[in-house]
């Protein structure tokens, strides 16, 4: 699989998650609201650590600063 995820971006989704997360558990623990923030939070940490964004794939954007694959060839 490509990364389509650059490091900066990363970093970005990560704190983003921390913050979706903490808002999801503790200030709307219980709630619709709180559930869906932790999806968001959950979603934004998956892209983080894997460095691919579905989303990103189908708008053709890249913010890694790598060319081609990251298969090594």
């Amino acid at each position: 699989m490509n990364t389509n995820v650059g490091t900066a971006d990363r970093l970005i989704r990560l704190l983003m998650a921390a913050v979706l997360f903490y808002l999801g558990f503790f200030l709307y623990g219980g709630t619709g609201l709180g559930i869906g923030l932790v999806a968001m939070g959950g979603v934004m940490l998956v892209t983080a650590l894997v460095g691919f964004c579905g989303l990103y794939q189908l708008l053709g954007i890249r913010t890694n600063q790598t060319t081609g694959s990251s298969h090594g060839k």
